[in-house]
């Protein structure tokens, strides 16, 4: 038993030291690409997108690396509901509320939008309109998880951004609640045609970023969850000390802000902290995968990126359908004002044009 666990460290810390040089190019990444989506689709339009955001991004993470997770949750909350067409990004409007009023995404970071709209002005400063702000969106959820310690991945685009946006209704149907289990959670994303290895792999995504006391607390009280490590649950009881606790506390204990394997080290120890996390060891159909991910990094890194890519590609809007926003929140039709701008300083700059 002794050497078992010794190998198990060795590898967990050999996983550790690889991480940060781990990259999968678009040869190795075998996911099918939709129709419309390209590899080297900006090569000619804003061959520079790519550096910019990193770059941009770099910054951020040098002050708060904590920025990472929320802007790739942000990109599953875009996917998962309506397709990857930037529409949690919209605000409301006479319609109804806007997706970012559902209570699955009340906890969504609002400085994650900010970051958004910033790296949008960077592009279109250099380039134009012409890169999206779903296309946007996806290359931070990429740089967020490679710039954190994680895999580095060709991300396909070509992406258009959506006109409407959700009603509540779909926001809630298509996004499982923490407090759902691994039945759920699987039927749920089955319909998605994630199968069980893309839901761990996707899962896996919870190694970096925090919860609220409100997604686990009903695995505290009245009773502890029994597949919840004893001293795991006391040392949140004293982070959540009543049901309606609004405190938060990181999603991996081991290595919160490093985007790496040691998720899946948390569940094999139960210290998994929602219930949608600990079930996929509970549950027989996963358990075998996440010990996987658990004992090989590497393994897990190139599962990840395949799921990342089959998931950035969900009912994306290519060609002529949607638009390219001058403004991540606001449709073009509603944003006259930024555009009427545009035309003056067009008109303004018409006069130089004869010299």
């Amino acid at each position: 038993m002794a050497k078992a666990a010794s190998f198990i460290a060795f590898l967990l810390i050999s996983s550790l030291f690889l991480a940060p040089y781990f990259s999968i190019s678009e040869a190795e990444n075998s996911a099918p690409i939709a129709s419309g989506l390209s590899w080297t689709y900006h090569k000619s339009s804003c061959p520079k997108v790519e550096s910019i955001i990193r770059k941009q991004l770099k910054k951020v993470f040098k002050k708060d690396i904590g920025q990472a997770a929320g802007l790739l949750r942000l990109h599953f909350h875009d996917c998962f509901v309506q397709g990857c067409d930037g529409s949690v990004l919209l605000d409301g409007s006479a319609s109804g509320p806007s997706e970012q009023e559902a209570p699955p995404n009340l906890s969504l970071r609002a400085k994650a939008f900010e970051i958004i709209n910033d790296l949008r002005e960077h592009v279109h400063k250099e380039c134009g309109r012409v890169v999206s702000c779903a296309d946007i969106v996806a290359l931070a959820a990429r740089d967020s998880v490679y710039l954190s310690g994680g895999p580095d991945y060709d991300v396909p685009l070509g992406r258009r951004d959506g006109l409407t946006f959700a009603t509540t209704n779909v926001t809630l149907e298509n996004l499982p609640p923490p407090t759902s289990n691994a039945s759920a959670i699987l039927a749920s994303l089955a319909t998605k045609n994630f199968d069980p290895t893309d839901v761990v792999a996707l899962s896996g995504g919870h190694t970096i970023g925090i919860g609220h006391c409100s997604s686990f607390t009903n695995r505290l009280y009245p009773t502890q969850d029994p597949n919840m490590d004893k001293t795991f649950a006391n040392n949140l009881k004293g982070i959540c000390p009543t049901t309606n606790s609004t405190n938060t506390t990181v999603l991996d204990i081991r290595s919160p802000d490093t985007f790496d394997n040691k998720y899946y080290v948390d569940l094999l120890n139960r210290q998994g902290l929602f219930t949608s996390d600990q079930d996929l060891y509970t549950d027989s159909r996963t358990r075998d995968i996440v010990n996987s991910f658990a004992l090989n990094e590497t393994l897990f890194f190139e599962k990840f990126a395949l799921s990342m890519t089959k998931m950035g590609q969900l009912s994306v809007l290519t060609g002529n359908k949607g638009e390219i926003r001058a403004n991540c929140s606001l449709r073009n039709t509603d944003n006259k004002s930024y555009l009427a701008s545009m035309v003056e300083e067009d008109v303004q700059e018409e006069p130089w044009s004869e010299f």
